[in-house]
């Protein structure tokens, strides 16, 4: 077995979830002297209400632990990390990868965990990821499962999965079914179904063979089940057994997984829940006939269950619906193999006549052959190959290795490139921009009304003092002239060479509008402002109803400021009709351009939602 090394397991499980070859593999490489650092599992699919358990074990243990790390055992580490609960989701992956690659990139420079081997259980985006931001020695893909099955965006994990195989150095699998999947995209694949803890097995026969108390008072025959009760059961098969032999008892020994209504009602059925690994052999020891009764789906097509080498270590004979790959792997015929519920109960019922010691012996003999520590014995033979297949071509290969270097760094400077280009090309040569901010627009036609009022340009838009005033002033005579209103307000407190309101005053009265008729408010320094004192003067002045002239993507920033402040005025908004800092799309004359924008006014455009955010958290709207 390999001894000395590092190692990163990213799971698809969780440490303390049932026991299985993941939490199996890595005690046994951190017993024989590897430093193994196990990643909780990251996700292939959202999570649902019945995930919420799970969640908020992986939230305690975080709290628990220093930044999500903890030491489980000697040598061994776990990493249980908060992230958020979207796999296929790109922002969301973008913020995963910074949070949790952050502090994995930390703890591994503080605890020297370097050159690791990596060995991953996950063939999704972020688990690429992981792999791509640590050096690894040797990158390994044990392929136990169809997680294409278990998620809707198959297509983006069937992706993410292909790379991780052409990239790895060596993949493990659970049966042929998958090796020939695999085959296609790497040839160093082997064939490693789960094995079997021996020796807590081989303790209990060793020891007193105690009788578990829930099952003291069960007569016999038992027939037995260990492992979770998932949506993979058949349930109707199950209630198939109990009903025509309501004098077995059925055993099922593991945590609830999904829902279990259409046996719970059975009498002879005993649901005992979740139990510690080391518990299992006591309860096996008690079954006259242990049964896998998966359904046939496109999922379980594909699995060999581990508890088949658990049953037979214990000498039990095994009843299983007709999976291909237990078919595959049941060369010695110690499987019983059933083709229906009638002859299921057929096969259990004969092995209860029939089962002899020569049987037994078969079947422990083949639990052994199958032992944990021949399969990571093997597995690590193979690992070892790679480490001097890797070490001889490196000083072979240099030359393509570098080169193969350079080809993908000039292809990410030539993809930077070119997502620089479009969206530059997308920003000022396409209307996207302005599209984005035609939310901030709002125009009404203009009524008569008591008063004209003009927020002046302040620095809001350019970014100086002065710009804008004059077409506002202008579009506000206009209104004048034509009878809207008898009366003009302007706002503002800019200023440049003079207060912006007393020139915008001076230009009104040299387009002939009278003194008498202009009111200035000259203190604001913001909309909030302008449209607060503003109110004041029309409170004082009894008027409410009035036109608002502004730019026109102010407009959207001083209806919801006037909303909260002034809600009793009537406002009518007319924003300038042409807005000069606001042009796009042509020259000076009038004549068609290729530019859409420019930074000013996406400055401009920024300012205003930057400012309705601002307002918002300061309850101005």
């Amino acid at each position: 077995m390999i001894k000395n090394e590092n190692i990163i397991c990213i799971s698809s499980i969780d440490w303390d979830f049932i026991w299985q070859g993941h939490q199996e593999i890595m005690s046994a490489f951190a017993k024989n002297g590897n430093r193994v650092l196990f990643i909780e599992n990251t996700g292939i699919r959202s999570p649902t209400f019945k995930d919420i358990p799970r969640i908020t074990k992986r939230i305690v243990n975080w709290f628990k632990s220093i930044k999500g790390f903890r030491k489980e055992a000697e040598n061994l580490y776990i990493f249980s990390p908060l992230i958020l609960p979207f796999p296929y989701s790109r922002i969301a992956s973008w913020i995963n990868k910074y949070l949790m690659l952050k502090a994995l990139k930390h703890w591994i420079e503080v605890t020297r965990f370097n050159n690791p081997i990596v060995w991953t259980f996950l063939p999704t985006g972020i688990a690429l990821d992981i792999i791509h931001s640590v050096n690894a020695k040797v990158l390994i893909y044990y392929y136990i499962a169809d997680f294409n099955l278990l998620t809707k965006n198959y297509k983006k994990l069937k992706k993410a999965e292909e790379r991780l195989m052409k990239e790895c150095d060596i993949i493990f699998v659970q049966g042929e079914y998958f090796k020939e999947r695999c085959f296609k995209f790497n040839k160093n694949v082997f064939i490693f179904p789960f094995g079997v803890n021996i020796e807590i097995f081989e303790d209990f026969k060793r020891g007193d063979q105690y009788i578990p108390r829930d099952l003291k008072s069960l007569q016999r025959p038992i027939i037995g089940y260990i492992g979770g009760l998932h949506r993979h059961i058949d349930f109707n098969l199950i209630r198939n057994i109990a009903i025509t032999h309501p004098d077995w008892p059925i055993v099922m020994v593991g945590p609830v997984q999904t829902s279990v209504t259409q046996i719970k009602d059975l009498k002879n059925v005993h649901l005992l829940g979740k139990k510690d690994f080391s518990q299992l052999p006591a309860y096996v020891n008690q079954f006259d006939v242990c049964i896998v009764p998966y359904l046939l789906t496109e999922y379980t097509k594909t699995v060999y269950p581990t508890k088949i080498n658990e049953y037979h270590i214990m000498g039990k004979p095994v009843v299983s619906t007709n999976l291909p790959e237990v078919i595959a792997a049941d060369e010695g015929y110690l499987v019983s193999i059933a083709t229906d519920a009638k002859n299921f109960t057929e096969k259990i019922e004969n092995i209860l006549l029939n089962d002899d010691k020569a049987s037994i012996d078969a079947r422990i003999r083949s639990a052994k052959n199958n032992s944990w520590n021949n399969r990571i014995e093997q597995m690590s033979n193979e690992i070892e190959r790679v480490f001097k297949k890797k070490s001889y071509d490196i000083p072979t290969k240099w030359q393509e290795k570098f080169i193969e270097l350079y080809r993908r760094s000039r292809m990410r400077v030539l993809r930077l490139s070119f997502a620089v280009t479009l969206l530059w090309i997308i920003i000022f040569y396409t209307p996207f921009v302005w599209y984005l901010a035609e939310p901030l627009k709002f125009t009404q036609e203009p009524q008569k009304a008591d008063a004209i009022v003009v927020f002046a340009g302040g620095v809001g838009e350019s970014g100086i003092a002065g710009q804008g005033y004059e077409e506002r002033v202008s579009h506000a005579v206009e209104l004048y002239k034509k009878g809207y209103a008898k009366n003009l307000v302007f706002s503002s407190g800019a200023r440049s060479t003079f207060p912006e309101p007393y020139v915008m005053k001076a230009l009104a009265i040299s387009l002939d509008i009278p003194p008498e008729s202009i009111v200035l408010e000259d203190t604001a320094s913001r909309t909030y402002e302008n449209v607060k004192f503003t109110n004041e003067i029309l409170n004082k002045k009894g008027w409410n109803k009035i036109i608002l002239i502004s730019s026109p993507y102010h407009m959207r920033r001083s209806l919801l400021v006037l909303k909260k402040v002034a809600p009793d005025k009537k406002v009518i908004y007319s924003p300038v009709p042409h807005s000069e800092f606001y042009r796009h799309g042509v020259d000076e004359e009038g004549r068609k351009i290729w530019k859409q924008i420019n930074l000013s006014q996406i400055r401009g455009i920024v300012h205003e939602y930057a400012a309705i955010c601002f307002y918002w958290l300061k309850g101005y709207i």
